[in-house]
């Protein structure tokens, strides 16, 4: 399973799916430790609140996503291109991606993250 992790800083989970243009991006099996397998420093452009194209995007390659904290668009947007979007209140990327492998992903705290309401026109 691959999983991509908001993480503007390289180190947390940081918050804001749409606008995030980094991402960790784990390989993990069930069983197994979470491998650091690349890191996405995109360009404005190709940040998910930018990005309006129908073409290939750098997160395709994800089975999920996980950050703090994403809006109903981007959500629904990762769903059309058969990602899943989590939220959850955990900030260690390799527990997060740990979690997510075992099916036991700790959700968003409220005011963190998963019920964010998003203005943008994503």
């Amino acid at each position: 399973m691959r999983i991509a992790i908001t993480s503007q800083n390289f180190r947390t989970i940081t918050g804001h799916a749409g606008k995030t243009r980094r991402f960790l991006v784990y390989e993990v099996e069930s069983g197994t430790e979470p491998r650091e397998i690349e890191r996405l420093d995109l360009p404005k452009e190709m940040s998910m609140h930018e990005f309006h194209g129908d073409g290939p995007h750098p997160l395709d390659s994800a089975d999920a996503v996980v950050t703090l904290s994403a809006g109903a668009g981007f959500i629904r947007r990762m769903a059309a291109r058969g990602i899943t979007a989590m939220t959850t209140s955990e900030t260690d990327p390799a527990a997060a991606a740990r979690a997510v492998a075992e099916g036991r992903l700790a959700p968003a705290m409220p005011g963190l993250g998963g019920d964010h309401v998003c203005s943008c026109s994503h």
